[in-house]
């Protein structure tokens, strides 16, 4: 059974009926320009052949390869789950080559399929580590990542078949994914991967190819979790695999946070093609508790090291976290799907800042360095670590690393990036919706084709431009986002201005008969604020962060007095920050703010370190100003301290 061709993007529904806005693919949306116009255009020149340069010298490509011609296996190079870097880097290859041809890239992605082809067993399952008899195939689910490994094999196959029609590489997934359908199929077994991830694979497979098999699997899949089907042997526990508590009865996020979040992507992709509600309310229950209570301001997720793990409500440390940056990007998955399930701009909002502070931290400005975890504070200029410039997980230094040992993180971003412009716009019946503000073209197909230009310096200044360039004799309505951090946004259609009162889902719509030539100027104020924390963030208690539009900044050493410890400063938020733009920031064109602040003078405390109170000697220092840089520039001249949170002159008491 061969479904419609769906949309050529990361999502496409079939049940298109429970959807409350539709996606549009990388044929109806392209990126023009701008600061993420820019990385895609890296992310094709500089990371890609990047990538594919580190996974030939860390073993991952050859782990398959000598599989695959038969050779004996003494030793497999790097982790057991190594295949799963290949298959998401074909998956970035493949909206590479959707986005616009590129013969190497091309070349690159038939090579690696005929790899995989050959490393194949003849009833479907690829898994080279198993093969290579380091395991045995099913028998260590809660660690083996075998279906997890598989689920981004699907992943790549149905990017590579959207975004180009060919079939090599989808082939190959469509065998992997009969083979868990014959061996886990019709409850045949009762037990799931330790990583999920396979679960929203399937579906997309299910949508691609409309057969019924992969999506009754995904929801079994989901099914069985949350009844002890996993064992973990020693390794945490049960709430850790996300399988201590039945998905539909599940209340908050727990447990490893990428993990955790690969399951509620698939979780709301099921609920679209069944239109079972209780899937689609627990997700947004556990969405809901994890943004109150244990998301960070810069988008990062996961506060602790141990685990790579959710911690306690509030426990949102700014130096101890560890903010994976795979789980804001399944964040964003997650977000991705909540936004086209229930049309509400708060989950447009969770993209646009994951996007622009902690996705846009994770990789230098030359895109070819990378952020495994990601620290909201960083006391000690660390120098980088000796070697070949791979580290550990989270042993980077606070410049980002070529690569790493366990290298998922660069091919997530890679793949985040090169499908970015999916993520900008959708449309219904009634119109079109604008998400998030790029500079783009838009092709949306309404009863007539509706065409639109985007153009916006944004997020240096807050000002979008959108001219229709093809429009039918039927009314439609543009709706814009109101970002949650925006105040009084204004809106002129051919210079005459209009009410800017969002609705209940918070857009901006402007609803008449447009014609091609029209204008929109839609323009968002972006001062500078201060902000807290909520209160029961122990770990930052008293503190303010700088905010400017949708980015965090942080303060750096590098842009500060040469005096200046910015382990004690506080800043002076009764005087007004100014604000600049200014070139070469890191490489850069960035707004910077100048915040008044105090450089504290200690010496009047004792040595112990500790006063009574009552005692305590009262505050000393002198004024400074102290400049602060977009978070996600940080950590690009050399090592550095760091911190986004700093505390408030004016809330410091002497007693």
């Amino acid at each position: 059974m061969t479904a419609p061709n769906p949309v050529k993007g990361p999502v496409s529904p079939l049940a298109t009926g429970r959807l409350a806005v539709r996606p549009l693919g990388l044929d109806q949306v392209e990126v023009t320009g701008g600061f993420f116009g820019e990385w895609q255009q890296r992310n094709r020149d500089v990371t890609a052949p990047h990538a594919l340069g580190w996974l030939e010298r860390d073993g991952s490509v050859d782990n398959l390869r000598r599989l695959g011609a038969g050779e004996p296996a003494d030793a497999h190079r790097g982790m057991w789950f190594s295949d799963s870097d290949v298959h998401k880097v074909l998956e970035a290859l493949s909206w590479e080559l959707g986005r616009s041809p590129s013969p190497s890239l091309d070349q690159a992605v038939t090579d690696l399929t005929a790899i995989l082809r050959a490393a194949q067993r003849p009833d479907g399952y690829l898994n080279s580590y198993v093969q290579e008899g380091f395991d045995v195939r099913w028998d260590n689910l809660v660690m083996s990542h075998e279906l997890y490994c598989i689920g981004h094999l699907i992943q790549a196959g149905v990017a590579h078949h959207r975004a180009t029609g060919r079939e090599d590489l989808l082939d190959v997934a469509r065998r992997a994914a009969d083979c868990v359908v014959r061996d886990f199929g019709d409850s045949q077994r009762k037990d799931t991967d330790g990583h999920p991830v396979i679960e929203t694979a399937l579906v997309e497979l299910y949508r691609q190819t409309g057969e019924r098999a992969y999506l009754d699997l995904a929801l079994q899949l989901v099914n069985v979790r949350g009844y002890g089907v996993l064992n973990p042997n020693g390794h945490f526990d049960s709430a850790y695999y996300q399988d201590a508590t039945p998905v539909r009865m599940q209340t908050t996020v727990v447990g490893h946070a990428v993990r955790a979040l690969y399951l509620l992507s698939g979780i709301v992709d099921l609920y679209v093609e069944t239109g079972e509600q209780a899937l689609l309310d627990s997700a947004l229950r556990q969405w809901a508790s994890m943004s109150a209570t244990k998301l960070y301001l810069t988008g990062a997720v996961g506060s602790r090291f141990e685990g790579e793990a959710f911690g306690d409500e509030y426990e949102l440390p700014p130096d101890l976290v560890y903010g994976e940056t795979c789980a804001t990007i399944a964040s964003m998955m997650v977000a991705w799907r909540l936004l086209l399930a229930t049309g509400e701009s708060r989950f447009a909002d969770a993209m646009e800042r994951a996007l622009y502070n902690l996705v846009a931290a994770s990789t230098s400005v030359t895109r070819d360095g990378f952020f495994y975890n990601n620290p909201a504070q960083r006391r000690t200029a660390r120098p980088p670590a000796a070697g070949d410039g791979r580290q550990q997980r989270a042993e980077a230094p606070g410049t980002r690393p070529a690569w790493f040992n366990c290298a998922c993180c660069p091919p997530n971003i890679m793949r985040t990036v090169a499908s970015l412009a999916a993520y900008a716009a959708t449309y219904t019946h009634a119109g079109v919706q604008v998400h998030q503000f790029l500079p783009t073209t838009i092709t949306a197909p309404l009863a007539h084709p509706v065409g639109l230009t985007v153009s916006t310096d944004y997020p240096v200044d807050g000002r979008v431009t959108v001219a229709v360039t093809d429009s039918g004799d039927d009314e439609w309505t543009l709706a814009l986002r109101v970002p949650g951090w925006c105040r009084d946004p204004q809106i002129t259609v051919n210079g005459a201005a209009l009410p800017a009162t969002p609705n209940e889902r918070g857009y901006v719509e402007v609803t008449r008969v447009w014609r091609a030539g029209d204008g929109v100027v839609y323009t968002m104020p972006m001062p500078v604020r201060f902000t807290l924390a909520h209160p029961a963030v122990d770990a930052v208690h008293g503190m303010v962060a700088v905010e400017r539009g949708p980015v965090v900044y942080c303060l750096e050493s590098p842009d500060q007095p040469a005096d200046v410890d910015l382990n004690r400063v506080e800043l002076l938020v009764d005087r007004e920050p100014t604000e600049e733009v200014r070139d070469g920031v890191a490489g850069e064109r960035a707004v910077v703010v100048k915040v008044p602040a105090m450089a504290r003078d200690d010496s009047a405390w004792s040595r112990t370190g500790w006063a009574t109170l009552g005692e305590a000697p009262a505050p000393q220092g002198h004024e400074v100003e102290l400049v602060a840089i977009p978070y996600h520039l940080w950590a690009n001249r050399g090592p550095s301290v760091m911190r986004i949170f700093t505390p408030m002159w004016a809330a410091r008491s002497d007693g």
